[in-house]
């Protein structure tokens, strides 16, 4: 039980670590990605955008430390969900770090640019608004249509298992499904991601992941729901 309950609290301060680097994250690449000067003002404070950066990467970790760390837990229960919930959670991370690079390569650019003196601009803005593309659109694949599978899943086993209360899973598999939903709505054009409608969409999953995170870390997993998915686990596996 003991490893359970360290689990879970990996587990909890993980959640909290990926809200907080995603948002800080966002925040520090404000100079690159907004604004028409963003090819000056990106090389002016570069310090900020590779801090940015950094931020997303303990992001990336996060990620892939929460699906892993509960993995052994959730596979006792359905080795196959377990299995695709890591494998969403990796691709989430991949593409999370795909963005990462690409807006350190907007840095280059923006610094290659202002070392060119003044140059004619135009060159510059159209690889800017391709590398800015590629952020927006991983930006949209990654926190928004990832997370909304891979957390379906650790939801759904919570649900059927009692690991947590149920309220927080039924906060889960709904936050997911709004999540999801958002991403069509993004992908589709209905309403920008940085939106109201967005930031409404993805009230519930952050809501979620911050309960979550919470009740991980005071109260940890259900002993007893522990118990029980081990012993049928032990039972399916001697057969």
């Amino acid at each position: 039980m003991n490893s359970n309950k360290k689990a879970a609290k990996i587990v909890g301060v993980l959640f909290l670590l990926a809200a907080v680097t995603a948002v800080i994250g966002l925040i520090l690449y404000d100079p690159i990605l907004n604004g028409p000067d963003y090819l000056r003002k990106g090389s002016e404070q570069a310090n900020q955008v590779v801090m940015g950066a950094l931020m997303e990467l303990m992001l990336v970790v996060s990620a892939v430390g929460t699906a892993t760390t509960m993995f052994p837990l959730l596979r006792k229960y359905n080795e196959s969900i377990a299995l695709w919930h890591v494998c969403f959670r990796f691709l989430e991370a991949i593409i999370i770090t795909v963005g990462v690079i690409s807006v350190l390569s907007l840095l280059t650019l923006s610094q290659e640019y202002v070392a060119a003196g003044a140059p004619d601009p135009s060159s510059f803005h159209s690889s800017g608004i391709i590398l800015k593309a590629i952020h927006d659109w991983t930006f949209m694949l990654g926190p928004l249509f990832m997370l909304g599978i891979n957390t379906v899943m650790y939801s759904y086993i919570f649900y059927k298992t009692k690991l947590v209360p149920r309220f927080i899973s039924i906060l889960g598999m709904t936050g997911a499904t709004s999540v999801f939903v958002c991403s069509l709505f993004v992908m589709f054009g209905v309403f920008p991601q940085i939106s109201l409608w967005g930031a409404i969409l993805a009230v519930p999953v952050a809501a979620n992941e911050m309960i979550l995170a919470v009740w991980l870390i005071v109260k940890g997993f259900n002993d007893n729901a522990i118990e029980s998915i081990t012993a049928k686990y032990k039972r399916r596996a001697a057969i």
